[in-house]
């Protein structure tokens, strides 16, 4: 089977029309390739059929051997990249007669115009204030995660080389490439490796602050680097501010960055090579990286990325990718079933609690330090020539300093910012602030210039007529430990394809004003981001806790534990939430949905990708009945019970409803669905397995038409 992808990549053949066709991106995927006449021939992406070295069956010199006749026949020099580790293929610039050519030439998988894919997340360096938090102290021993990225800043303290780093990786082989701003010295036992590929982008491309190196300019490998495997209980400070401690999802893996994502003079142009992508995948497979996080959008089916992350997983490392923040206009990106693609949730928020001493308490979002101080009404502490409007809505130079000095003020929503209010409490030389809403309406739970919390309407006139009675009172401003909150998928999170292969995304995760690292050249050392990178660095954490608690786990193993550990959001469709939204720990149930590594291939050429013994099933209506095989992965001889829940219109039935497994065993079982075949809303729901020793396994049912 041969497909010709080019310009958007279309998927592969018939495979990609049935399981993987995505609707039109619009210009943001680079659709134009210039023509001959106007400059150098196109880069073109070319993927041989069979898999690379990954897969333990092939030789590199022979892969070699094939690609040099393929570039013969067409009359092409050599190549800008050739890959051999995670795909046998190569780029090069050839003109539209020498792709006619080589589209005639046997064992030809694909053929794909280079593209450039962006990031799947957005920094806001302005809104970062207030306390972090340290989750963990210790998670992702012995563990490699491959970034594939922006760079990575070394000199952050979220990748110093500290005690307490756990056991040294045992596999990585990577290497430490010298570079503009980078040396040798700057690997260490946190950042083990660091490589660089920017043919594919352009040098001449590049904005003049870039470094021609591993060393990250943009922000952005390096915030989700951080978030993933950032250290544990770093000081943050924010403008000369103590804004409390911060710690990574799994604080001792080891990180290894691959930049191949590059800023352009003007930063809509910013983006990621395909090319460079698919190189650095290439070289990560061949480090031996455990874990490979793709916090990048964009692409659509079977592309050549997608099969580098195919032999990336034949070669057993877990792949974790961003669904992309297109809500509006495209399905979720990797849709291949070899990754764990990750969407955004949002509503995860930490709370703050506001108490008089022997009186009420008022609770909303926040994340204060322990703070008390006598209250005032901003709107009483007018600053002269401001009006009580402005002040009572914090405007800045609004608030008279005498009045509201070492006070916690009680600021009103609207008007300007909200961050921008306590910064005005925070020049004022405010302790704190209480931010009440004049209407209905969400809180928030900002990083602030002081200790904030932000109460809803009603909360917040009691507050104020309160305070009003009370004038002078003191207030107490704590941190609500405990379950911070429900979430829900993000509107702008990419949904999955109702007709793919599998369910996408395959779970979602906090994805919004997330704290991480930045390199100095932003202009600060932390910032908050938002969207699926974020999402796709903390189930990149949650995947390196499994992994260095199961070494011996393989990486289908490894990637169904972490998406059944998901806990579902209500009012969600499974085709927008997957599995539902990722903990923020790992799972501790003993069941899994395993898939060899060998049938990943095997399915890709049978075009029966839909069958795979995927942790969830996306099954068509004229399909009555699936199977599934679950594993007990733990230590002892467990009882496993399974439920189907959440069905509105159908009725589905597993059997066997309940069986023994000792450690290793495998159970098959068989998914019915009767009821009505035709057209309507989506119905979804879920196969709930209850192990005997507490552990929760859910896998995700979309019933499509």
């Amino acid at each position: 089977m041969r497909a010709r992808l080019v310009g958007r990549a279309l998927g592969c053949g018939l495979l990609a029309l049935s399981f993987f066709a995505l609707p039109t991106a619009g210009a943001a995927f680079g659709d134009d390739a210039p023509s001959p006449a106007a400059g150098p021939a196109p880069l073109t992406l070319v993927t041989l059929q069979g898999p690379g070295t990954s897969a333990g069956t092939r030789d590199a010199a022979d892969l070699l051997a094939r690609q040099d006749v393929l570039l013969a026949a067409v009359g092409a020099g050599e190549p800008v990249y050739r890959w051999t580790s995670a795909l046998n293929g190569f780029a090069a610039h050839l003109t539209e007669a020498q792709v006619a050519v080589l589209d005639d030439q046997p064992g030809i998988a694909a053929i794909e115009t280079d593209q450039v894919r962006p990031l799947a997340g957005r920094t806001t360096m302005a809104a970062v204030r207030g306390a972090a938090t340290s989750p963990r102290l210790r998670g992702g021993a012995g563990v490699v995660i491959g970034v594939v990225d922006s760079g990575i800043a070394p000199d952050s303290p979220a990748f110093a080389d500290v005690p307490g780093l756990g056991r040294a990786p045992e596999d990585f082989a990577g290497a430490c490439a010298e570079g503009e701003g980078w040396t040798v010295e700057d690997c260490t036992r946190k950042v083990v490796g660091a490589r660089w590929f920017v043919e594919g982008f352009g040098q001449d491309r590049v904005r003049s602050s870039e470094s021609m190196s591993a060393l990250d300019d943009l922000g952005h490998g390096t915030q989700v680097a951080s978030v993933a495997a950032g250290n544990a209980g770093v000081s943050v400070r924010v403008d000369d501010r103590d804004a409390g401690r911060f710690g990574g999802i799994a604080p001792q893996a080891r990180v290894a960055a691959y930049k191949a994502c590059w800023g352009a003079p003007d930063p809509s142009g910013d983006g990621c090579s395909t090319a460079d992508v698919v190189s650095a995948v290439d070289a990560a497979v061949a480090d031996r990286v455990d874990l490979l996080s793709l916090a990048l959008a964009g692409g659509e089916g079977i592309d050549t990325l997608q099969r580098a992350l195919l032999g990336a997983a034949e070669a057993d490392i877990v792949v974790v990718g961003a669904a992309g923040n297109s809500g509006a206009s495209a399905y979720a990106a990797h849709a291949s079933p070899w990754v764990t693609t990750v969407g955004s949730a949002v509503g995860r928020m930490s709370r703050g609690r506001v108490s008089a001493p022997g009186g009420p308490s008022w609770t909303g979002g926040g994340r204060p330090v322990d703070v008390a101080g006598r209250a005032v009404l901003a709107q009483d502490a007018p600053a002269p020539g401001a009006s009580r409007r402005e002040a009572g809505q914090c405007r800045r130079g609004s608030l008279d300093s005498r009045l509201v000095a070492a006070r916690v003020v009680v600021c009103r929503r609207g008007g300007i910012g909200r961050i921008d209010k306590s910064e005005s409490v925070a020049l004022a030389g405010g302790r704190a602030m209480v931010l009440v809403n004049q209407r209905p309406g969400s809180v928030s739970a900002d990083f602030h210039s002081v200790p904030t919390v932000h109460l809803p309407a009603t909360a917040g006139r009691e507050l104020a007529r309160w305070v009003a009675r009370h004038p002078g009172a003191r207030l107490r401003m704590t941190r609500v430990t405990g379950d911070p909150g429900n979430r829900r998928t993000a509107p702008w999170s990419a949904p999955g394809d109702p007709r793919g292969a599998t369910v996408k995304p395959d779970a979602v995760a906090d994805g919004d004003a997330v704290l991480g690292a930045l390199p100095d050249s932003t202009g600060r050392s932390w910032g908050v981001f938002s969207g699926s990178s974020a999402a796709t660095a903390h189930a990149s954490g949650l995947a390196a806790l499994v992994i260095g608690e199961h070494p011996d786990w393989s990486a289908s193993v490894v990637r169904s534990q972490l998406v059944t550990s998901a806990r579902p959001i209500r009012g969600s469709s499974v085709l927008v939430q997957g599995a539902g939204a990722l903990p923020n720990r790992a799972s501790t149930a003993h069941l899994a949905l395993d898939v060899p590594t060998h049938a990943w291939r095997r399915a890709l050429r049978s075009r029966t990708l839909a069958d795979l013994n995927t942790s969830s099933l996306l099954l068509p209506l004229r399909q009555t009945s699936a199977v599934r095989t679950v594993t007990n992965v733990g230590p002892h001889a467990e009882y496993f019970s399974v439920t189907a829940r959440g069905f509105t219109s159908h009725r589905v039935t597993v059997q066997p409803l309940a069986v023994r497994l000792a450690p290793g065993q495998s159970a098959t079982f068989t998914i019915s669905v009767s009821g009505p075949t035709t057209p309507g809303p989506l119905d979804d729901g879920e196969l709930v397995w209850l192990g005997a020793r507490g552990g929760v396994t859910r896998v995700p049912v979309a019933l499509t038409r």
